[in-house]
């Protein structure tokens, strides 16, 4: 007699700062899904809607077909059972209600690629993302490239006043920035003092 068994699933997260490759890398795993035939369906958060309203897109303008959810709990509720890898972008919107849909879409053998930032503003842990990457399987961490001096950067500057956590928005109103050069929760920062050349200081 045949044993039918559930295929395995797990959780692979892209993590890292704004502007450092996040959503590319999701796409490109997700094309590369798709290549291999398998059946893939794509989520983003309503919330984000800053380059389109059905698709995700990387700061770089590449694009994906997406599904928009308001939370995280309604992609369980629109997936399809045939589905072999789902993806999910921006996971720092739909916070901790992502972490148990993405262990439920594992458990029941499939890949679940997720990318989203790592920190807040104020280079705090951003919610879900410590959790989720506990659980995965496969971590990536971006980086991307000080604003300021040319280093690998691993935080995002926030250069708007905002005291809320989620602010969308891209250029203009984040940047990215090193560790010597972030400054927690200061938008609209002049020349740091350590950048001015020394007469001026």
């Amino acid at each position: 007699m045949d044993i039918v068994t559930t295929p395995i699933g797990w959780i692979e997260v892209v993590c890292g700062p704004m502007f450092s490759g996040k959503s590319e890398e999701l796409i490109r795993r997700l094309r590369r899904a798709k290549i291999a035939r398998k059946r893939v369906q794509v989520f983003k958060p309503a919330l984000d809607d800053r380059y389109s309203s059905d698709e995700i897109v990387s700061h770089g303008d590449q694009r994906m077909k997406s599904e928009v959810v308001s939370t995280a709990q309604e992609i369980i509720g629109k997936i399809d059972w045939r589905t072999q890898v789902v993806g999910i972008d921006e996971s720092n919107f739909f916070g901790a209600d992502l972490v148990d849909v993405a262990c439920r879409l594992a458990d029941s053998g499939k890949q679940v690629l997720i990318a989203g930032l790592d920190t807040d503003y104020l280079g705090r842990p951003f919610a879900p993302m410590p959790e989720l990457l506990c659980l995965a399987e496969s971590i990536t961490k971006t980086l991307a490239i000080c604003m300021r001096c040319g280093n690998p950067a691993k935080h995002t500057q926030r250069l708007v006043e905002s005291s809320d956590l989620i602010v969308v928005g891209a250029a203009g109103m984040y940047e990215a920035r090193c560790r010597r050069c972030f400054e927690a929760g200061v938008p609209k920062q002049e020349v740091l003092e350590f950048a001015k050349p020394a007469h001026t200081r």
